[in-house]
């Protein structure tokens, strides 16, 4: 429910973006085949929407991601 309503007020312009991580491939691969098989084809999402968010496998690889989503924007994080 979280990650809809992010993803939908990040689209709708109502919030700035940030980064969404969804961590563990094989646990959103249920979801994200829906939103390639079902949404997509039915022109509910388009191909950029899949850049909101990023699935990573490890912790590390979350970090990373976050850390150069705040360095690209030059916005520092107290972490």
């Amino acid at each position: 429910d979280e990650l809809s309503e992010a993803l939908t007020l990040i689209q709708t312009g109502k919030i700035g973006r940030f980064p969404i991580v969804l961590v563990d491939s094989e646990f959103w691969s249920g979801l994200l085949d829906w939103f390639k098989n079902t949404l997509l084809e039915m022109k509910l999402i388009s191909e950029e929407n899949f850049s909101l968010f990023r699935v990573v496998d490890t912790a590390d690889e979350a970090v990373s991601h976050i850390k150069a989503f705040y360095d690209k924007y030059s916005i520092h994080g107290n972490f």
